[in-house]
C-alpha cells in the first residue's frame, strides 16, 4: 500500500500495531536475557513503557501528527522503566521534536525524524555501547534516510528500516561478544523490531482493535470497590485541595446509533472526552451498558455528554466538598472524644508536615525488609522495585512531588534503574542527585555515608566514592542451561554471582551459598552482611553465619531479613 503522507490518525495507528506486537512478544524478549536468571525484564519493561504511552496517545489521538507524537513521547517519558524503556522514550522523544509543528511529514521527514531520535537516545546515555538498541535503531534510520531519497512511499521506505533492523539485530553478538557466548541476540534490539513489525503491519492496511489499545478496564464489583476506596481517602486531604467537587455516578443503557440524536458508542473516545472533565475517571463497559463514576466540577455537562449515547439511569451526584467537610468533623469529634486530643494540635500537624526538609532522601527497594533497613538509615520514601520490576520515571517523580524537599538524593540500586532516575531529575524544580547504586549493599553503604550538613555535590561525591567499599553477591536459580566463562550452568541450578559474574553454579542452595561467600570474602574484609530472601529460613543464614566465623574469626558478621524475591541470599561483603 503507497502512503506519501504521514499524518496523526495512521501514526496512531502504526503505534497501536507496534504496541500489539511487542506485548505479545513479551515473554520472548526476556528470554534473550544474557544471564540465565529468573528476572529477565527488557521485554517487560519497553511493553510496560510503550503501553504507558499508547494510553496517551489512546485518550488524545489528533489527526495533527505533532500532536499526537508528542502525546505519545510524554507517556514514553513518564512510563519509561528500566534502561530500554528509557532509551524507547528518548527514540521518540527525539521523533517528536523533528515532526513539531507538522500535520503531516513526508517519507523523507518521516527518515530525517527517526534520525533525530537515535541522536536524542545516543545523546542521553552517558557511555553508548554498540550491539545493543542504540545500534538497531540507528543502522535502522541511516538506511531510512538512504532509502527516502530514492522513494517518496513510506511503506517502502519502513519496510527497508525494518529489513535493516533485523540485519542488524542478528550481528549484535558481532559487536558483543557476551551475546555470542550465550547465544542469544540483543532483547532491547529485539523489543524496537517488533515495534517496527508493527509500523509496517500498519503501512499495509492492518487496523488494531480500538478496545485493545492498553486501556485497563476493571469489572464492575472492582469499580464499586474502587469507589468506596476513594470516599475513605477523604480523610487525608484538605476540603479545598477538591478540584473537581462532585461526585458523578450514572449508567448509560447504550441506544441503537441509528435513533435520532445518537451517536455509535466508542471507549477510548468516550474516555478521553470524559478525561478532560475531570479525574478519578472509571468506566465499565459491554455491548447494552456503560458504567460511569467521575469527579467532576461541572457534572451537567458530562450527563450532557453521556446522554448522546443513550438514556441515563442511576445517577448519583454527591457534594464532596460538603461531603468532605461532615466527614472530618464527625472523625474529629470520634478522635476527641477517644484521646482527649486538643483541636490545635490536630491543626498544627499539617503545619509541621508542611515544612521543607534540607534533604529527601528517596531509595527503590524489593522486599519489606530492605525497605525498612534503607528507612532505618535515612530514607524518607520507598520506591518499590528492584530486579524484577523496575520504577519508572513517573514514580520518581511522583515520589518526590509527594515529599516537601529543598533537594533530593535518589538512590536505585539497581543498575537498570539508574537511567529512569535520571531522567527524573529534570521533570522536578529543586536539585537532584541519583547516586548510580547498582545493588542493595550499594545503595545502603552509599546512604551510611551521606552527610546532612554537607552540600549536595559534596554528598554525592562522597557517596559515590563509598560505592567501591563493597562487594555485592547475589544467589538466585538458572532459568535455561548455557555457559558463562569456564562455568557449566543446567536449568534449575542455584547460582553464585558476585559484582555481576557468576562464579558457580550448583543443584544445592546451601553449597552455592557458601562458594560465593568463600570467593568474596579475604584478609581484607571487615564486614559481611547477610539479607535472607522470601522464604529463606532463619536457620539457613545462621549456617552461613556459622560458616563465615569458623573460616573468618575476625570478620563481624549479621544476618538480617530482607524479604527480597527471587533471590534467597543478597551478600554486602566490605
Amino acid at each position: 500500500m503507497v502512503h506519501t503522507q504521514l499524518d496523526g490518525d495512521l501514526f496512531s495507528q502504526m503505534v497501536f500495531l507496534g504496541a500489539a506486537k511487542l506485548r505479545t512478544n513479551v515473554k520472548m524478549v526476556d528470554a534473550l536475557n544474557v544471564f540465565p536468571v529468573p528476572d529477565g525484564d527488557t521485554g517487560t519493561n519497553m511493553n510496560m513503557t510503550f503501553t504507558t504511552g499508547v494510553e496517551e496517545l489512546a485518550k488524545r489521538q489528533s489527526p495533527h501528527l505533532s500532536e499526537s507524537a508528542q502525546t505519545l513521547a510524554k507517556g514514553l517519558l513518564m512510563g519509561a522503566r528500566g534502561n530500554s524503556g528509557v532509551i524507547l522514550s528518548q527514540l521518540f522523544r527525539g521523533f517528536s521534536k523533528s515532526v513539531s509543528g507538522k500535520a503531516g511529514i513526508t517519507a523523507r521527514q518521516f527518515a530525517d525524524a527517526l534520525k533525530a531520535g537515535v541522536d536524542t537516545a545516543y545523546q542521553a546515555v552517558m557511555r553508548p555501547v554498540e550491539g545493543t538498541i542504540l545500534t538497531v535503531a540507528r543502522e535502522a534510520a541511516e538506511t531510512a534516510v538512504r532509502a527516502a531519497r530514492v522513494s517518496d512511499n513510506l511503506t517502502a521506505v519502513m519496510e527497508k528500516t525494518l529489513e535493516q533492523a533485523k540485519l542488524t539485530l542478528s550481528r549484535t553478538p558481532e559487536y558483543l561478544p557476551v551475546l555470542k557466548e550465550v547465544g542469544v541476540v540483543d532483547s532491547g534490539g529485539q523489543g524496537l523490531v517488533l515495534i517496527y513489525e508493527g509500523f509496517v503491519q500498519a503501512l499495509h492496511g492492518e487496523v488494531v482493535d480500538e478496545a485493545d489499545h492498553g486501556q485497563q478496564v476493571a469489572s464492575v464489583a472492582e469499580l464499586e470497590q474502587l469507589v468506596a476506596e476513594q470516599h475513605n481517602a477523604q480523610l487525608h486531604m484538605k476540603t479545598e485541595d477538591i478540584t473537581f467537587g462532585y461526585c458523578t455516578e450514572f449508567m448509560i443503557r447504550l441506544a441503537d446509533s441509528t435513533e435520532p440524536n445518537k451517536k455509535a458508542f466508542a471507549e477510548p473516545l468516550f474516555r478521553a472526552q470524559l478525561d478532560r472533565m475531570g479525574d478519578s475517571l472509571l468506566v465499565v463497559s459491554d455491548d447494552e451498558v456503560v458504567k460511569v463514576h467521575i469527579h467532576a466540577e461541572h457534572p451537567g455537562e458530562v450527563l450532557n455528554y453521556a446522554q448522546q449515547y443513550g438514556s441515563l439511569h442511576r445517577l448519583k451526584i454527591e457534594n464532596m466538598r460538603e461531603q468532605h467537610s461532615n466527614i472530618v468533623k464527625e472523625e474529629a469529634t470520634k478522635h476527641d472524644s477517644a484521646v482527649a486530643v486538643p483541636v490545635a494540635a490536630e491543626a498544627a500537624a499539617p503545619q509541621a508536615e508542611s515544612k521543607r526538609l534540607p534533604y529527601g532522601i528517596i531509595a527503590v527497594a524489593a522486599g519489606p525488609g530492605i525497605a525498612e533497613i534503607f528507612k532505618s538509615l535515612g530514607a524518607h520514601r520507598i520506591v518499590e522495585g528492584g530486579q524484577t520490576m523496575n520504577p519508572s520515571t513517573e514514580d520518581f517523580v511522583n515520589a518526590m512531588n509527594g515529599l516537601s524537599a529543598e533537594q533530593f538524593i535518589i538512590l536505585p540500586n539497581n543498575s537498570n534503574i539508574i537511567m529512569a532516575a535520571q531522567q527524573s531529575a529534570a521533570l522536578v524544580d529543586v536539585p537532584v542527585a541519583v547516586i548510580p547504586t547498582k545493588s542493595v549493599p550499594q545503595g545502603m553503604t552509599a546512604l551510611v555515608s551521606f552527610d546532612g550538613g554537607e552540600s549536595l555535590d559534596t554528598n554525592q561525591a562522597t557517596m559515590t566514592a563509598a560505592l567501591a567499599q563493597v562487594k555485592t553477591g547475589l544467589v538466585t536459580h538458572s532459568v535455561r542451561d548455557t555457559k558463562l566463562g569456564d562455568v557449566e550452568i543446567k536449568e534449575g541450578d542455584f547460582i553464585g554471582i558476585a559484582d555481576g559474574t557468576i562464579v558457580t553454579a550448583q543443584a544445592d542452595l546451601m553449597e552455592t551459598a557458601k562458594e560465593l561467600l568463600r570467593s568474596m570474602v579475604d584478609e581484607d574484609t571487615g564486614i559481611v552482611s547477610i539479607l535472607l530472601g522470601e522464604g529463606t529460613q532463619d536457620e539457613q543464614g545462621e549456617a552461613l553465619l556459622a560458616q563465615l566465623t569458623d573460616d573468618h574469626p575476625d570478620v563481624e558478621a549479621e544476618v538480617a531479613y530482607g524479604g527480597q524475591p527471587l533471590y534467597p541470599f543478597i551478600f554486602a561483603v566490605e
